[in-house]
Order: C-alpha cells, then sequence, then structure tokens
C-alpha cells in the first residue's frame, strides 16, 4: 500500500484549483493535469485523514468505465502518461493516480441518474412523493427500485457548499446561460447540451449498471460530469462510476425498506452520524479502524467491478 497523499505538490506545472478530492494543473493551452489525492469529503467538508490507496482505487476504476463506455460518449482522456508532463522528482506524485485530459468547458450541473430511492431522493420522495419534480409511483419504500432509471440532475456546488437537486428545466437554463458563448457558431444551444447529457447519463447508467449486476453489485445512483469542446461536442469528464460518486451495494444483501450497507463513503457517514458534530469545517479525525475499513471497502468494490487487483 502506497503512501497516502493528502494533498500534491507539483511545482513544475502551474497549480489551477484543489476540489474535493482532485487537484488541477496547467500542462498547456489544451490539456490538463488531474491528480486524485487521497482526501475524503463528507457532507461537502474534507475530513483530516486520507484513505489510504483511495486516490489509485478511484483512478483505476475511472480508466476501467472509460474504456468500456466509450462507445456511448466521447471522454476527456488523452492517453498521455502522467509522468511524461511532471519533473523527475514528481513523478511518485501521480504516479497510477493521475491523468492528462483535455481542456473542456464543464457544463454547470451535476448529471445524477437514480435507479433506486436512496439519499437526498429519498427525503424528497418523502416530502413530495417526486425527486427533481419527477412524479414517482406511490408508497415506495427506502431503497426501492425505480421502473426506469430517471435523471435528477443538481447544481454545481462549491467546495464546502452542498449541491441541490434542480429540475431538468432548471439545468437546461443554467447549461444555456452558461455555455452561450462557447456555443457561438457551433450551431448548438445550452438547453440541447443538458438534454445531450440527459440521454447520455441514462445511457451510461444503464449499460453500467447492467454489467455491474453480473459482478453482484448494485448501482443504486451515479453522478456524471460532462463539459465540450471549441465545437460544443459533449465528453464525459472529471470520474465515472466510482466509490465517490456512486452508491454500490452488495446484491447479496439488499432488501427494502432500509439504507442497504455499501461499498461506497456511507460507512463514514455512518460513523460521523455517532459523533456531536455540526457537519461543518473543521471535519474529525477519522479512527485507524474507520480509514482502514474505508480503504478496504473501496478497493473491493474495484475488484468485484473489474475482476483485477490493484498492485
Amino acid at each position: 500500500m502506497a503512501t497516502p497523499l493528502f494533498e500534491s505538490s507539483i511545482k513544475s506545472l502551474p497549480l489551477l484549483g484543489r476540489g474535493k478530492v482532485r487537484d488541477i494543473y496547467a500542462v498547456d493551452a489544451d490539456k490538463l493535469l488531474i491528480v486524485t489525492s487521497d482526501r475524503l469529503s463528507a457532507f461537502d467538508v474534507i475530513l483530516p485523514d486520507p484513505i489510504p490507496d483511495k486516490g489509485r482505487v478511484l483512478t483505476a476504476m475511472a480508466g476501467f468505465w472509460f474504456a468500456r463506455l466509450g462507445h456511448i460518449v466521447p471522454n476527456q482522456l488523452t492517453g498521455i502518461d502522467p509522468e511524461s508532463v511532471v519533473a523527475a522528482d514528481e513523478r511518485d506524485q501521480v504516479r497510477g493516480r493521475a491523468l492528462v485530459v483535455k481542456r473542456l468547458k464543464p457544463l454547470p450541473i451535476e448529471a445524477v441518474v437514480r435507479g433506486y430511492v436512496i439519499g437526498s431522493g429519498w427525503k424528497d420522495y418523502q416530502d413530495t412523493g417526486a425527486i427533481c419534480g419527477i412524479k414517482l409511483p406511490a408508497g415506495l419504500k427506502q431503497a426501492a427500485k425505480l421502473p426506469s432509471p430517471i435523471f435528477t440532475p443538481a447544481s454545481k456546488a462549491d467546495v464546502g457548499d452542498h449541491d441541490e437537486n434542480i429540475s431538468f428545466e432548471e439545468a437546461q437554463t443554467r447549461c444555456a446561460a452558461a455555455l452561450t458563448d462557447v456555443l457561438a457558431g457551433t450551431g448548438k444551444n445550452g438547453a440541447q447540451l443538458a438534454a445531450q447529457a440527459r440521454d447520455a447519463a441514462i445511457a451510461l447508467y444503464t449499460e453500467a449498471s447492467n454489467y455491474a449486476a453480473g459482478r453482484g453489485i448494485i448501482i443504486a445512483d451515479t453522478k456524471f460530469e460532462f463539459g465540450i469542446d471549441v465545437a460544443g461536442t459533449l465528453h464525459l469528464i472529471d470520474e465515472a462510476l466510482t466509490p465517490d460518486s456512486s452508491r454500490f451495494w452488495p446484491a447479496d444483501s439488499y432488501r427494502e425498506g432500509i439504507s442497504p450497507p455499501s461499498y461506497d463513503k456511507q460507512y463514514v457517514r455512518d460513523y460521523l452520524e455517532t459523533l456531536t458534530w455540526n457537519k461543518k469545517a473543521p471535519g474529525p479525525s477519522l479512527p485507524a479502524e474507520v480509514t482502514t475499513r474505508t480503504a478496504a471497502k473501496y478497493r473491493e468494490a474495484y475488484e468485484r467491478l473489474t475482476g483485477a487487483t490493484l498492485d
């Protein structure tokens, strides 16, 4: 197991920003270096303790899905070795946990697809009988499977803020406002791109969940992010179908009416719920047992889904 990386310190490239998990550097005018750290956020707060090998697991799992689902929508990958764009003494920071990707204009929404009623969707359903304005059948239990997957976009919040569920119409409005200048001359508009992102997200989720079911894993829901190039072509960006962006449930322990055990960071959330913490920064330290078990859950999810092991 590699030494955990809480924060990268690449000096050979300009740092553009740090997210909850990823550090972003400029390679040139057309490409970025994205380093996936071992940071973990819960309730939109970055916790002080890294999860060993988390960044390597997320990078390997996202790479698996990018390859498997590339026929549905283009993605951000360039195929350039991250070690080739940093100084020699910085290669250990990027090895196995970084990608060189295309510079794309992100859509200002989180493209969330739900196949089951859980999380914030379950809360919305209890209050309104709908999720993001999509009316659902009455009488559904917690964790019930939906008749078909639904697209429930969310706002894209800054670090420390909460994403909020929005309607598809609001997603179209936000995309129109954010992408007008970029789409000038392409014959496309933001509302069309939002619809294209919706269709791509549902197609990605459907194929991935069918595959995962054959590996004994239920993908309850997931979040995608999309960006566009100068021609207005939609690309899958950021990560895809990892324990950070999805709920993975072991199929053999799933049942309706409860929040099923999972391979994602729900284990950490459940531990944090036992504390007297106001869910605001700074986050509390995690016991060694919690970090170790969380690392094991991430690794197991990767191994079960891909059939491979992480060196």
